[in-house]
């Protein structure tokens, strides 16, 4: 061990005081000054010893003569492992024995692994052989870390040994996490049970796992270097945890950091942009079929009432407002300028918006980084930088804020005012949220496009909205984050006071960056994704009509107050389905309570079932289905309602409709508010009753069992991690 390694490990179990930081800094300095990419396991001992991560007795042997003596002074039997900072996959070139059970056997491993070594790379510089207690007994699970090129660092938690390489059973979390977070990753891999003891075993200490993963958090935020940490694996008994193996890969040529505004200087600019006293449009025209020209048109016609400023180099008026040969001929304020000209003269335009010392560029042009113009790309960035000009898109629709009236887009205008704000990387994607809000009579605070992102993003936008009164829940279509950690840090905070949606695209893409460990060749780009968005609360839909659904949906619904959910169904089939919705989207259906169920059983037939779901039969009358969900209501241990209707004669759609709105107002004004949802099943007719439904703060849907559950799930998903419930 090297006497740098030997002073880490002199500080014992502390966890992570000044003078084991220093130590860890000189092992970390070294190995830079060597030129290498990976620590020897000594010195990856020695970091765990400085961070109090538990690892077994160790010795570094010279010879076998040597090997054979320490492994007698620790106890058989032993594991012998070559120490080479050329060799990081140690197994691979046969640098590992275990179960050594005599000092002849550890003498033979020795000059084995030696000469394995030296097989597999005649060049490699050999430090010795390690001589490890060897470890039995428990479960073996895997803790390690990652850097990923948008999240940064990444802890990773898994079942160890063969099954995380077959099975994938890991998940991640944003480092650096406190405890609690540590013990959602033991609970959130599907292994977990297998960690509360099964037919006999001992259950491992849970704590203990917890307490080594927030260490490991620790140490790799605290050193950027260390790109990549695998402990594995890590034997997990009901005594504690230890890391049989450690391995830790490093780079002294970490990414440089996206240049990230203040949130101060972020509201500033989102606020001038998003409700502008004065707007330029640069390209506008007079000619119908010009991109310019529907700018134009769609800022008028949706009521803007602030000034507005047509930018042209040869007219003096267009559709009846003063034209300027440039933003700095305007002798008025400007706060955005939607930029309606062809790529190559947006540079120039642009220049001149940071002299008019405009806050906010739409930059609608394609023909930037999407085409492989990154050059063009840069330099605009560059310029946005220069004069603090916050750039939306470029190649993109523009955007809709409808408490400002402002329509700045070329698509059409959008009037149905409302509290979902939603934004969309793809322009066809934002067509198609355009199109269902005005269907689905969705009203909407924003609709955004962000296009190549070159410098908004999903976080500015969380940003504004997390504090926009007229904004209830942000919905937003990606196909990546450019600076994931900045987005994680704001949505953590904006979904505690409203939720957010999140519909990745490219679900089944897996990154494509090679690793060196375990930890880095399990992590699937989409897999930290998933684990990201449950870490911060974001709710992930699964396809664009679930996202609009719950963008939609989720507003509607009071936060519930508890898990207990109940099925009320005219079919016993609807019934079914939903029960097995309720499982699929975390719902808990609650246990009948023998009083209850005798309360039920009062209004529906003896051939009906009682029970959850609560079976009326299809050929009940109004009443029926008034007394049973008038019950759900009233009475406090039911928390959330999941309605199953049946088309019928008895009870047609239209009168279902309109006595479960009845009901639901009388309770409402007792001071009785519940989530429940609806699924309506029959002929065409039911389409009517479910929007009916659906306007009066109902969420209904025709022919699904599934999205009714979904959109409940979901806001049982949010008030779960805003902890409202």
């Amino acid at each position: 061990m090297s006497s740098t390694a030997t002073a880490v490990a002199q500080h014992g179990q502390t966890g992570r005081g000044d003078q084991s930081v220093e130590a860890v800094r000189r092992i970390l300095d070294e190995a830079r000054k060597d030129g290498r990419t990976a620590l020897t396991a000594p010195e990856g001992k020695a970091l765990c010893d400085a961070y109090g991560i538990a690892v077994p007795g160790e010795a570094l042997a010279k010879s076998a003569d040597e090997a054979a003596k320490q492994a007698a002074a620790m106890g058989f039997p032993v594991v012998l492992k070559i120490v080479s900072r050329d060799i990081l996959h140690k197994t691979e070139a046969g640098g590992v024995l275990v179960g050594l059970k005599s000092a002849d056997e550890v003498k033979r491993g020795y000059d084995t692994i030696l000469a394995n070594a030296l097989n597999y790379d005649a060049k490699a510089v050999i430090d010795g052989v390690q001589v490890q207690q060897m470890l039995t007994g428990g479960q073996e699970v895997i803790i390690g870390a990652v850097t990923d090129d948008s999240f940064g660092k990444l802890v990773a938690f898994g079942m160890g040994g063969v099954l995380v390489e077959v099975l994938k059973d890991i998940t991640f979390r944003l480092a650096p996490l406190d405890s609690q977070e540590a013990m959602g990753m033991i609970d959130g891999i599907q292994a977990a049970e297998m960690l509360r003891g099964v037919r006999g075993a001992e259950p491992a200490n849970r704590d203990a796992l917890a307490d080594m993963i927030v260490r490991v958090s620790r140490l790799v935020s605290d050193f950027p270097e260390i790109t990549e940490l695998d402990l594995n694996p890590v034997f997990a008994t009901a005594k504690g945890a230890i890391a049989a193996d450690v391995r830790i890969v490093l780079d002294f040529a970490p990414k440089a950091a996206r240049p990230r505004p203040s949130r101060e200087e972020i509201l500033a600019s989102m606020t001038r942009i998003m409700r502008p006293r004065g707007v330029a449009v640069i390209g506008a025209s007079a000619e119908d079929g010009k991109i310019g020209n529907s700018v134009m048109k769609n800022i008028i016609n949706g009521g803007y009432q602030g000034k507005i400023y047509p930018i042209h180099p040869k007219a003096d008026e267009i559709m009846g407002h003063k034209a300027y040969k440039s933003v700095k001929d305007v002798p008025g304020e400007i706060d955005v300028a939607v930029f309606a000209i062809p790529a190559k003269f947006v540079a120039t335009a642009l220049t001149e918006c940071g002299e008019k010392k405009i806050s906010g560029a739409v930059l609608i042009p394609s023909g930037f980084a999407e085409t492989g113009n990154e050059e063009g790309q840069i330099e605009l960035q560059e310029i946005g930088r220069k004069y603090n000009i916050r750039l939306m898109g470029p190649n993109i629709y523009g955007f809709y804020y409808l408490p400002a009236n402002l329509c700045a887009t070329f698509c059409t205008p959008y009037d149905v005012k409302g509290h979902a704000a939603l934004s969309s990387q793809s322009g066809g994607i934002g067509m198609a949220i355009i199109g269902f809000s005005r269907s689905a009579k969705m009203g909407v605070s924003a609709i955004v496009g962000l296009g190549n992102k070159s410098d908004l993003d999903e976080d500015d936008l969380l940003t504004f909205f997390e504090q926009d009164d007229e904004t209830h829940i942000v919905a937003q279509h990606l196909e990546d984050l450019k600076d994931g950690r900045s987005f994680a840090e704001v949505a953590r905070r904006v979904t505690k006071k409203k939720p957010v949606v999140v519909l990745k695209a490219g679900r089944t893409a897996a990154g494509a960056k090679a690793a060196s460990s375990h930890t880095g060749a399990l992590a699937g780009n989409d897999r930290i994704y998933e684990d990201v968005f449950k870490q911060v609360g974001v709710i992930r839909a699964r396809s664009l009509r679930e996202m609009l659904d719950f963008a939609r949906g989720i507003p509607k619904l009071p936060t519930p107050k508890g898990e207990n959910v109940v099925i009320i169904t005219g079919a016993g089939g609807s019934g079914v389905l939903l029960s097995d919705a309720c499982v699929d989207y975390g719902l808990k259906l609650m246990t009948m309570p023998a009083d209850l169920d005798a309360a039920f059983r009062k209004f529906i037939p003896p051939f009906g079932a009682a029970g959850n779901p609560v079976d009326i039969t299809g050929g009940e009358p109004p009443k029926t289905y008034q007394n049973t969900v008038r019950l759900g209501l009233e009475d406090p241990r039911i928390h959330a309602l999941i309605l199953g209707y049946w088309h019928t004669i008895i009870t047609p759609p239209m009168v279902f409709a309109r006595i479960m709105v009845e009901v639901v107002e009388e309770m409402r004004a007792k001071g009785i508010e519940k989530p429940i949802v609806a699924s309506l099943a029959g002929d065409v007719e039911v389409e009517e009753a479910a929007e009916y439904l659906y306007a009066h703060g109902i969420p209904s849907y025709a022919y699904s069992t599934e999205i009714p559950v979904a959109v409940l799930g979901a806001k049982y998903q949010w008030a779960r991690g805003a902890k409202l419930i």
